[in-house]
């Protein structure tokens, strides 16, 4: 079984290439114990050759209607088909009648991509997606990729890549219209909520930086540490900056837990991050088969922490970021801030080894339950203080095909107008229209950057304004989820 997270060292860097096959939490949230649960003492070929043994195969004849219709194909179809096709083809329309989103077949190329991609051999833009419906959507863009720079949300539906629309194809397919080499753009046609007509985006694929784990002592002796994922490394990670601001600050006030954004990863290293504060015996996570028959991990450890915690989640908080604050809330108090999470509760195996072809099947075999036993699996996860961040942080980029001047219309103006809002130069409105208020609103911000204050945005204001923007977002100052966290923590 391949689980998520495994890395390349590339230019002194920790990085990952994403080739966003699905949502980083469907193959990392990849319970090793549970599948060795179900089939300890088997490898998977025999566990599969035992199945079929127990009457659980295809039926005489069943295989009997399988094998007429692939003669009927082969005999009598217009056009002469590949074998393999069809088998592929076979298989994947099983998977595909689960209606499951997480549950999917991959051919002998698809699955080697994706084993590379565990190992970081791929470019992207750095989002994971899932298919809801028929549709690819972004589960959560990665701090600090070509998808967060551009300005893709969590829940965006993407309706087509350089042209090509990703309607009717599977989420494999779409995929492949979406990865590519380092450098090169992908224009995607975003649907997004609030907005009446497609916007469009444009992403220069690259390599994903995933240094999992950032932390920092602030002058008020409150740590904030930030965890970008959970790969294999974030757990010890987490343990080495959590001791360092520890004895740094000769008695932490207390601790702020970031995972917004954060997509999920791989179990077992959630359950070390959350036992640190967990006490020892006190459940983190269960897991529920289809029988209804639950496993608990259980925390191995933890001192309880003399200092209060806060966890900042938002609607990028997927899986394992899920898991993470369900069990910190429920078992160790801490508080909740920000938005709703993504809502991913079930988990899945890859089984790459039982197909015999190099092929693979990614199965959803459980579902996941916080220690209180809640599946809030479609729902998410709400924050006990609800605290929405500033618009700028989800304002999608200019797309500029022709200069934007008065009375113009349509997406790239309310962009420009949501930016110049938040930068401080009132545009009276963020409907999409560019009245006189928002002509002179960028006359004003023109003249502040140094250029022809001529009232349009051409390429360059819009540079500029986006780079504002950038240098924004940058200043904690701005970070409201952030600072009510710490508010939050200084009550306690």
């Amino acid at each position: 079984m391949n689980e998520g997270g495994v890395e390349l060292r590339f230019k002194g860097r920790t990085v990952i290439v994403f080739v966003l096959l699905t949502m980083i939490t469907t193959m990392a949230v990849t319970l090793t114990w549970a599948d060795q649960r179900m089939i300890r003492g088997l490898d998977r070929q025999t566990a599969v050759s035992a199945a079929a043994g127990e009457g659980k195969g295809f039926s005489e004849e069943e295989l009997n209607k399988m094998n007429t219709v692939l003669d009927l194909i082969e005999t009598k179809y217009f056009q002469d088909m590949d074998r393999s096709d069809l088998v592929d083809g076979a298989v994947r329309g099983m998977m595909s009648s689960l209606d499951d989103p997480y549950s999917v077949y991959m051919e002998k190329e698809t699955a080697k991509h994706f084993s590379e991609s565990i190992e970081g051999s791929f470019t992207g833009i750095g989002a994971e997606v899932t298919q809801e419906n028929g549709k690819v959507v972004i589960v959560s863009p990665i701090k600090g990729s070509p998808a967060e720079r551009a300005g893709l949300r969590a829940k965006d539906v993407v309706l087509s890549v350089n042209g090509d629309k990703l309607d009717g194809l599977t989420l494999n397919e779409s995929v492949g219209k979406i990865r590519g080499p380092k450098g090169t753009k992908a224009k995607l046609q975003i649907s997004r909520v609030g907005f009446s007509e497609p916007i469009e985006i444009i992403l220069v694929r690259d390599d994903i930086d995933v240094e999992t784990v950032y932390a920092k002592l602030r002058g008020d002796g409150i740590g904030v540490i930030e965890i970008r994922q959970f790969s294999w490394n974030t757990a010890d990670r987490f343990k080495e900056e959590l001791a360092r601001i520890e004895k740094e600050s000769q008695g932490l006030k207390g601790l702020v837990i970031d995972v917004r954004n954060n997509p999920g990863g791989v179990l077992p290293v959630v359950v070390d991050v959350a036992q640190n504060f967990i006490p020892d015996g006190e459940t983190i996570v269960q897991v529920e088969d289809r029988e209804g028959k639950r496993d608990a991990s259980k925390s191995k450890g933890g001192a309880v922490k003399n200092y209060p915690l806060a966890v900042l989640i938002n609607k990028g908080s997927a899986s394992a970021s899920e898991i993470l604050a369900g069990a910190l809330q429920e078992r160790a108090g801490a508080e909740l801030l920000g938005e709703t999470t993504f809502g991913k509760g079930t988990v899945q195996v890859s089984y790459n080894k039982t197909l015999g072809d190099g092929s693979l099947v990614k199965m959803t075999i459980a579902k996941w339950l916080t220690p209180d036993g809640k599946w809030i699996h479609e729902k998410g996860i709400a924050p006990t203080i609800e605290v929405k961040p500033p618009a700028l942080y989800s304002v999608a980029r200019i797309a500029v095909a022709q200069t934007l001047r008065k009375d113009s219309l349509g997406d790239a103006v309310r962009s420009a107008q949501v930016m110049l809002q938040g930068l401080g130069y009132d545009p009276q409105r963020v409907d999409g229209y560019f009245s006189e208020g928002t002509e002179q609103a960028v006359k004003k911000f023109q003249s502040a950057s140094g250029l022809p204050t001529n009232g349009t945005i051409d390429t360059k204001t819009a540079e500029a304004l986006e780079q504002a923007v950038i240098k924004w977002l940058k200043d904690e100052s701005h970070d409201i989820q952030l600072n009510k966290a710490v508010e939050a923590i200084g009550r306690k």
